[in-house]
């Protein structure tokens, strides 16, 4: 359930600032760095574009793979090499920037293209990992 999951979680957070001898006056980044646990925001853009990854390879569900579009620009450009996503216009800056299907292409278009490219499903987490955990960290 998810209660024994957050106890879980509480568990884990409490026996990682006992072993690294943390104090409360210091930051949590430089711990959450040595043990390889990306901040939040950083989580949600993994799982976001992990979801992307499977859905331009079919492994997701319909209506995710409905909302990516390869984008197809009018003329011959240095940028068509087919790991673009067009993105379309949101009506709400504010809100429609954070819907699925706008943050997911906009954090893909944003991506390496080895990352993209990658070839499989784990291989792809790796480098994303990799990836994100520089954005993170460095």
């Amino acid at each position: 359930s998810y209660y024994s999951l957050a106890i879980h979680l509480l568990h884990t957070i409490v026996l990682l600032c006992i072993c690294t001898g943390f104090n409360r006056q210091h930051h949590i980044t430089p711990i959450l760095a040595s043990v390889h646990w990306f901040p939040v925001q950083f989580r949600i853009e993994f799982k976001i574009l992990l979801i992307t990854f499977k859905a331009l390879l079919g492994l997701a569900s319909s209506y995710i793979t409905e909302m990516l579009t390869p984008y197809e620009p009018v003329r011959s450009l240095r940028s068509s090499g087919g790991t673009l996503l067009a993105v379309p216009k949101s009506r709400l800056k504010s809100k429609g920037d954070h819907a699925f299907a706008i943050r997911a292409l906009l954090l893909w278009n944003d991506l390496p293209k080895e990352i993209k490219l990658a070839d499989s499903v784990s291989s792809c987490k790796s480098l994303l990992k990799a990836h994100l955990h520089r954005l993170a960290f460095m």
